[in-house]
Parts: structure tokens; sequence; C-alpha cells
């Protein structure tokens, strides 16, 4: 009877912290201790999130990157102080297509500064290169704290705009810690989609990101926030493992690699790739039709080039599938990667090193998030 009471005590105390409160083993509850408010910044870089429109109805004729951040999160208030305390910093405030690299470098180092203070970053920008941000951000912050972007297809100032709810489920999401080593996030639509797979898939519907064949992470219902799978990188939570090789305050100040992508189609000439090999791209993807497939003219100056010390890496052009390892010297299967994602990769993996063997495992293992089956 004694041991029956005592498996009873210990169960009680167990059950009290699942529920997030604490239990004497006499049986006596104290009051639960208050969660502290969760911190998140939000740094602002301008896109649709940010426009004016001509009009309250005027949906797609307005301009991009007017209004500053710190305006964005005030209306949202006083709601938004429920779920966080949240401090602004405006980075930039333009489209997202007129940033360059050397301004992606400056962005991470925001994001890192930013994580060292609070528990969660949400970054605003345009949609048009969202999924460039978000992988970019994806490979290069060191911080396993969550790190959400979010923009709107509708500006700020129109009726019925996206831009407000997105903004509020970003914020709502970062304080959650759900994705912690999720590594970088997208959430609009009420949609949470993972950095590499996340793409741009319709101009200007509303629900216009996926993420392909590996569906989105989860959703967010006001209150609720559903998570129903995780990127693979979590394996790894925890451990040096989940940092990515790509140390931006280890790779030297100089310019990054030069890396461009040629698109093929039927009939495609060799002028693309030669004219970036000639202008003295380290890299080159190619976006291919099918499977990675190459037009003969172009399979010919691929191979020129790779004779010239240019690290060929093959992609898809369709948005989805796999394309492997082709078996011919220089050249590296992007796996299912898009040419803009592969291209980021390939760009931080030459400003690291030039063993093309290194290369190609990182894009063997970032590059397809697969995760390790368990050994028996």
């Amino acid at each position: 009877m004694v041991q029956l009471a005592r498996r009873f005590t210990v169960v009680t105390a167990l059950v009290a912290v699942a529920l997030g409160t604490t239990a004497s083993l006499a049986g006596a509850a104290e009051p639960p201790h208050p969660r502290p408010t969760p911190k998140v910044a939000v740094i602002g870089t301008g896109g649709t999130i940010a426009g004016v429109s001509k009009s309250k109805v005027s949906f797609d004729d307005y301009k991009a990157g007017k209004l500053r951040v710190s305006r964005l999160v005030n209306d949202l208030r006083p709601e938004v102080n429920r779920i966080a305390d949240v401090t602004t910093q405006q980075f930039g405030n333009k489209d997202s297509n007129n940033y360059t690299i050397p301004e992606y470098r400056r962005l991470t180092a925001a994001v890192d500064h930013a994580l060292k203070f609070n528990d969660g970053v949400v970054v605003t920008t345009g949609t048009d290169t969202m999924e460039e941000f978000a992988y970019w951000l994806d490979l290069t912050v060191r911080s396993d704290k969550p790190v959400v972007l979010t923009g709107s297809i509708r500006p700020w100032t129109v009726v019925g705009s996206d831009a407000p709810a997105n903004l509020y489920n970003a914020i709502h999401l970062a304080a959650s810690g759900r994705t912690t080593c999720f590594g970088t996030v997208v959430m609009l639509n009420d949609q949470i989609h993972a950095a590499r797979e996340v793409r741009k898939s319709d101009t200007l519907r509303l629900n216009a990101f996926s993420s392909g064949s590996s569906g989105e992470l989860g959703v967010i219902d006001q209150n609720h926030i559903r998570v129903n799978r995780a990127p693979a990188r979590v394996e790894q939570c925890g451990k040096p493992g989940w940092k990515t090789p790509f140390d931006l305050d280890r790779i030297a100040r100089r310019p990054l690699p030069e890396v461009d992508i040629a698109y093929s189609y039927q009939g495609a000439g060799p002028q693309a790739i030669k004219a970036f090999a000639d202008a003295g791209a380290k890299g080159i993807v190619t976006a291919g039709t099918g499977a990675g497939g190459l037009s003969p003219a172009m399979t010919e100056a691929r191979d020129d080039a790779v004779k010239n010390g240019v690290v060929m890496v093959s992609a898809s052009r369709t948005g989805s599938g796999a394309v492997y390892d082709p078996h011919v010297h220089g050249v590296i299967g992007a796996q299912d990667l898009t040419p803009q994602k592969a291209r980021l990769l390939l760009l931080l993996s030459l400003a690291t090193t030039h063993n093309e063997h290194r290369i190609q495992t990182w894009f063997h293992t970032l590059g397809t998030g697969q995760f390790t089956a368990p050994r028996r």
C-alpha cells in the first residue's frame, strides 16, 4: 500500500510538470511560475508587405518598400504584445530583387546579432526572391533559434491585404519556439515552409508558395500552431553538426565567387555558358530539361568550362524532382534543389573550399535534406 502511494505521488508530480506546474512530493501544489514573455526582433528589408497602394483596392498597383517595419508592428499592437516583446530594426526598404550578395552577408550578421538578445527573429522581405533570402539565411545563420521570413502578395494598405496576418503569424511562430533547430522557415498564408524546399509557384495568388512534393511543415490556425513534419537537420539539434560549414566570419572578406545560372531549352546554344565562363564565373548551375538534360551545344560548352576549372552543377528547370550526379567529371547533381538555391549552395561552397569532392558531399547532404535511417 505504501509503495502504491509513492507511485501515485511520483506520477502526480510528473503530470504537474507536464502541465507546466510543480507539485511537492507531499502533494501540496505551488502556484505556477509565469512564463517570461518571448523576445522577438523583427528586421525589415522592404518588399510588398511594406508597400503603399494608390487606393484601397489597388491590389497590383503599389510601390513596395515604403513603410517602416516599426509602423507595421505598431499597427498590430496591442494584440501582438500578448504573444511577444517585439523590437524592430530597419535593415533596408526596397524590392527584394534589388538586394545584392554583399547585402545578404550583412543581413546574416544582423540576424546573428539579433539572436544573441532575442528568442527569435522575423525578417520581412519581398516575395519575389524570398526563397533565396530564406535559403541563404538557412545556410549561414549560426544560431539554432527560430528565424522566420514573411512578406505578402498584397501591400499593407489595401482591403483584404494578407500582410498584417502574415506578420502577426510570423511573430507568433518565432515566439513559440516551435521551429527551434529547423533552420530558417517561411510563413505566409497560414502555412509554414522549410527554406530548403519552399518556392514561389504563383505570381499573384495569396497561396503563392509551396514546398513541392515535400509539402509544408505545418500551419497556423489562430492560436494553434500545428507542426506536421520537420526538416532533416533537426536530427543534429544540439550537436556541432547542426551548423552548416558556411561561417561568414571565417570566410574571407573578399568578394564571394561569381556563380551564374544557364537555362536550357530546345536547341539552346553555347553562348550563355561560354559568356559566363569568359566573364570569370567560378561556378555555373544549369537549369536543364527534365532530370538535367542539356542541348548538344550546351553540353559541349559545359565540358569546355569544366576543362577551364569552372565547377558545374546540374539542376532541373521543372521545379520539382531530383537531379543526381551525371557521372561526368566536374559536374555535380543538384539533388532536388531549384537552380536558384543550387546557385547559393555552390557560391558558399566555392567561398569555403576548392575541393570538388567536398562540395559534392555538401550537395549530397545539405542539398538533399534527407533523414538518416537509424542503424540497427
